[in-house]
């Protein structure tokens, strides 16, 4: 322990307590888990407000109140400008990417890559998305280590190992859908933490205005300077986070393609990223920077000494009762598990799907993938563990995770932006566009005052570590249309689906016949479990309530149980078929036959309400 502890045994209570709920929540979704669908798309059922929140949780690492809180401490309100480079990406996230990997049942961004182009892209692209998926692991597990070091003195690698252990455990119980609904608590208790803390600085202060008059000048500004200083000017941010970061999370990290895949529908899409970008990502923003505002404050007024990378601990140690500072801790943990869970559950899926699946052990049985799906979870986190030593040598987690994102992203991100975009992009093309990149990445760390010089607006070598995410770009994308310019694309037969424009093709080829748009209303029947509709995956239900739902026999429905609060876990994808009509002079009977596999896969029991609705 150090000298002087920060903290109490009842705030280590509270951590150690939920610790050990969050391991055992995660664990219990084990019996959730049944196959590789479920443990890495959830059975593609859950709701968008559970995917908004699961999204959002996974945004914010424990790195996050660490990092930002510094940077809020450096440079004040600016620090939010991270968050909110995240809406011009929305249009093309909910008009063509996730209808194209919904649709065209795209399970990981290697295999996109493989179906839009060809065999040796995607061979490439799956190294390099698994060295940003294991160094993402690094990057969380070094910021909980660094807390824990704040905090008890531990080893930075005592308390990553720990974590690692913990979050490596559950996913490998329960998979997507552990991830899931963990990340839905942890998304909410994360919120509260932040913004409760920030509501209370505002109590201590006086008020909002008594606040505000604390910080320095310069702290009020929502942006940071164009080009200075140059490891926080607006121009590094926007290119490095923005484009590069935010562009990867959205079109190319593994994690987030896994929660897309798990909304019960492309329609609740919509909604899903309106929550989680415009509702959930600025308040997200509030919770994770608040802590090096407070800092500052505390500092101006004498009551508190604090380095910033401490700031957030020490701001939340301040004003927080014993217990209260607990849950505070009990929110880092919660953040730090929260994108950990994400990322070792992509890496086994990349894995899995992208390199034992195609390459080692090709039509075993469910059950085979499955459990290297396991195995290969256990061995992400210890992959991103032996990492945590490589990212501590640099001087703060903000340049660290700046630094591997601009380095690592722009090809790959590229490469996927043009070919959802660009029809004439060609195969040839896409591969150079990744292979060429990275190499012209690379050179850039031994000539960077050659190549990234000319693109750093004046500020110098400092802000090579965010300014490469913009040379990568450029470079990847000139690569790219040059390629394009000499060689062939692919016939527009053989990429229906796959590119902006073309999303109808890939809807009539998910549901097998032509899309029924005509908008239809839910309906509330009682399940009735059929033994004669065995291995069909068909419901029967009355003509009328078919009327209802303005649906046809062989449209796709999804029944769900009628609690709304359970978010789609109890929830199954059926085929309509429609019962015979009731006799004259009979009553209607809301009742809907299913059978006895798709009732256990959604846990409905003979007789129980359910409500049904059209997707499809």
């Amino acid at each position: 322990m150090i000298a002087q502890a920060i903290g109490g045994r009842l705030d280590y209570a509270v951590m150690l307590t939920y610790f050990i709920a969050v391991l055992g929540f995660g664990l219990y979704f084990g019996r959730y888990t049944a196959g590789t669908k479920d443990f890495f798309f959830g059975g593609q059922r859950f709701a968008w407000w559970l995917i908004a929140f699961s999204c959002i949780a996974t945004v914010v690492g424990s790195y996050s109140f660490i990092k930002y809180s510094e940077v809020g401490f450096k440079h004040g309100i600016s620090s939010t400008q991270t968050y909110f480079n995240d809406w011009f990406w929305m249009p093309l996230l909910v008009l063509a990417w996730i209808p194209i990997i919904y649709y065209k049942r795209i399970v990981s961004i290697p295999e996109y890559l493989q179906a839009r182009f060809d065999q040796k892209t995607r061979i490439m692209a799956t190294f390099i998305i698994l060295l940003y998926l294991i160094g993402y692991i690094g990057i969380n597990l070094i910021a909980l280590g660094r807390t824990m070091k704040t905090l008890l003195g531990w080893e930075v690698m005592t308390g990553a190992t720990i974590t690692a252990v913990a979050v490596a455990l559950y996913v490998y119980a329960g998979g997507q859908t552990a991830v899931i609904m963990t990340d839905l608590a942890q998304g909410i208790i994360l919120l509260l933490a932040g913004l409760g803390l920030f509501a209370g600085a505002i109590y201590h202060f006086g008020g909002f205005g008594e606040f505000w008059a604390l910080l320095p000048q310069e702290h009020k500004y929502a942006f940071s300077d164009f080009a200075d200083p140059p490891k926080f000017s607006f121009i590094g941010i926007y290119v490095q986070d923005g484009l590069a970061n935010t562009g990867a999370l959205m079109l190319m990290h593994q994690a987030f393609i896994m929660r897309f895949l798990s909304l019960k529908s492309v329609k609740d899409s919509r909604r899903m990223v309106v929550a989680w970008i415009l509702v959930l990502t600025p308040l997200a923003a509030i919770a994770t920077s608040c802590g090096g505002w407070i800092a500052r404050a505390l500092v101006n007024t004498g009551e508190l000494d604090t380095t910033a990378e401490d700031s957030f601990v020490k701001a939340a140690n301040f004003l927080c009762a014993p217990g209260v500072f607990g849950f505070i801790l009990a929110a880092l943990t919660a953040a730090l598990m929260s994108t950990a869970d994400s990322l070792v559950n992509a890496v086994s899926a990349v894995f899995v799907n992208d390199i034992w699946r195609p390459y080692i052990r090709r039509n075993a049985p469910d059950k085979h993938y499955l459990r290297v799906a396991r195995i290969a979870s256990l061995a992400a986190a210890g992959l991103g563990l032996a990492l945590v030593p490589v990212f501590m040598l640099k001087d703060t987690l903000y340049e660290a995770h700046g630094m591997f994102t601009a380095a690592i992203t722009p090809p790959v991100l590229t490469a996927v932006f043009l070919g959802i975009l660009w029809k004439r992009y060609t195969p040839m093309a896409g591969f150079l566009t990744i292979a060429g990149g990275s190499l012209v990445i690379g050179l850039s760390f031994v000539w960077p005052d050659r190549l990234i010089g000319p693109f750093d607006f004046g500020m110098g070598p400092g802000s090579y570590s965010f300014m490469r995410a913009l040379f990568g770009l450029l470079a990847a994308g000139a690569i790219g249309a040059a390629v394009t310019q000499f060689t062939k694309p692919r016939p527009d037969t053989e990429i229906k689906g796959l590119v902006a424009g073309t999303q109808t093709d890939a809807m009539r080829e998910f549901k097998g016949g032509e899309p029924n748009r005509r908008p239809g209303r839910k309906v509330r029947l009682a399940a009735h479990i059929d033994s004669t509709l065995s291995g069909t995956n068909t419901i029967v239900v009355p003509p009328s309530a078919l009327d209802r739902m303005a649906a046809e026999p062989g449209d796709l429905l999804y029944a769900s149980d009628v609690r709304w609060w359970y978010g789609g876990l109890r929830s199954v994808h059926v085929k309509a078929a429609a019962g015979p009509a009731p006799a004259p002079g009979k009553a209607v009977l809301n009742l809907m036959h299913i059978s006895p596999e798709d009732a256990a896969t959604a846990h409905f029991t003979d007789g129980q309400e359910v409500v049904v609705e059209k997707t499809m």
